[in-house]
């Protein structure tokens, strides 16, 4: 059974930092591309963050030089550093895993609130 289990989310002030977790199982971790998104109210849900099988790195530019993405897959797990966080950063954040050829994972969200 496919599984992705975020964590780590929380209530945290400006400036703050948080860092993600998203545990895998149930497929090649490895083989998957993974990301992270986020869905603040009444707005699209946006990919903030990505990593591939192969290490490769991008980011959405309203993270850039905060966030940072990172794998381990001998833990099965997809991490995401969130540095100098903002109010608009607030939002519920989203592990995916995507192969092509596959069907996507989704994780059930953790919720981030970045507020005095």
């Amino acid at each position: 059974q496919v599984q992705l289990v975020e964590s780590g989310g929380g209530l945290v002030q400006p400036g703050g930092s948080l860092r993600l977790s998203c545990a895998a199982s149930g497929f090649t971790f490895s083989s998957y591309i993974m990301r992270w998104y986020r869905q603040a109210p009444g707005k699209e849900r946006e990919v903030v963050a990505v990593i591939t099988s192969t290490g490769a790195l991008n980011y959405a530019d309203s993270v850039k030089g905060r966030f940072a993405i990172s794998r381990d897959n001998a833990k099965n797990t997809v991490y995401l550093q969130m540095n100098s966080l903002k109010p608009e950063d607030t939002a519920v954040y989203y592990c995916h895993a995507g192969r092509g050829g596959y069907p996507p994972y989704w994780g059930q969200g953790t919720q981030v609130t970045v507020s005095s």
